[in-house]
């Protein structure tokens, strides 16, 4: 029974989360509030989104470093499309949609075909979007963000979607708390009631091994590049619905907090093992340290020494706890 707890991926960072809590719950008065908790799922959310597309990408062995600049550069091409063009907001948010698509299945594709890393592959998407970003932003509107958008047809129906809120017990609540879930859900679904779920953990454990068993292995890492596209897409329309407007230089360093929060929960870097539930729990680590933090009253910059210290602590105690469970089995 405890080999069999101790080899689910997502146990470490659930203790780690348990100790996290009880820390600030007991050095920070203000984090004990419900209004603090809403405030820490909505911080782990806008991580967490994206960061189920980027873990199941790992479990399948690859990496997209692109994913945080693709956020604003989907938020920018919807933005854009509609402001230039005078188009309804939903036309500008489905032509960014099929844009996403269009970016991760050319990563997917270049990965499978060329067999060039996919940390490579896509860190040229990542220097390529950004420079685009920048440069078509400022080449169109003259600066470095967008139009502000909220009085353009469509507006009110798609903020409603991406960026409302709503109130429970006299809290409120991020819609993208309950999208954060879902995706979760959906990803847990997949991953361990489909077969689906079976080839992602095939490939990413053995690419070849899967091939010579029949499994697609092609089209399940381009359909995974594609799926953190879609994901980059969500959290680049809530970007864009909860501020009005888009800075085209943003999305820098995202790409890590995704990967780390991964890793954090339990996914290997070598691929074929891990979990979204515990990629959840390593993006509600960093929502809860990010506002613990603020609560405490201490110097927000240390929040970056946390990161570090925690991908370390991370990647010890998951090959420790894999190691030492190996070892009961045997």
């Amino acid at each position: 029974m405890l080999t069999r707890l101790l080899t689910r991926p997502e146990i470490g960072a659930l203790i780690a989360a348990v100790v996290i809590y009880i820390f600030f719950f007991a050095v920070a008065p203000a984090f004990r509030s419900p209004e603090a908790l809403a405030t820490i799922l909505y911080a782990s959310s806008l991580i967490g989104i994206v960061a189920v597309g980027v873990g199941l990408l790992m479990i399948g062995g690859e990496f997209d470093l692109s994913a945080g600049v693709a956020v604003v550069t989907y938020a920018l091409t919807a933005a854009m499309l509609s402001y230039q063009f005078n188009l309804n907001l939903w036309v500008g948010v489905i032509l960014a949609m099929i844009f996403s698509l269009f970016v991760g299945f050319i990563n997917g594709y270049l990965v499978v075909r060329t067999g060039i890393p996919s940390f490579l592959i896509t860190l040229g998407t990542f220097f390529a979007l950004q420079g685009v970003n920048l440069g078509v932003t400022k080449l169109v509107t003259g600066a470095v963000s967008t139009e502000n958008v909220s009085d353009m047809e469509g507006f009110p129906s798609a903020k409603a979607l991406f960026s409302s809120s709503f109130t429970i017990f006299g809290v409120e609540v991020k819609i993208t708390v309950i999208w954060w879930f879902l995706f979760v859900l959906l990803a847990t679904w997949i991953l361990n009631r489909t077969r689906i779920g079976n080839w992602i953990f095939a490939v990413g454990g053995n690419a070849a091994s899967a091939r010579a068993v029949g499994v697609p292995v092609n089209r399940v890492k381009i359909g995974l590049f594609m799926g953190v596209g879609f994901l980059a897409w969500f959290s680049g329309m809530h970007q864009l619905f909860a501020f009005n407007t888009i800075q085209a230089g943003g999305g820098v360093g995202q790409e890590f907090l995704f990967i780390i929060a991964a890793v954090v929960g339990g996914t290997l870097l070598t691929g074929g093992y891990g979990s979204a539930v515990g990629t959840a729990l390593g993006a509600f680590i960093f929502g809860m340290t990010q506002q613990g933090i603020v609560f405490a009253g201490w110097d927000p910059n240390w929040f970056k020494a946390f990161l570090g210290v925690m991908l370390l602590l991370a990647v010890a105690v998951n090959l420790s706890v894999k190691k030492y469970a190996t070892s009961r089995k045997a």
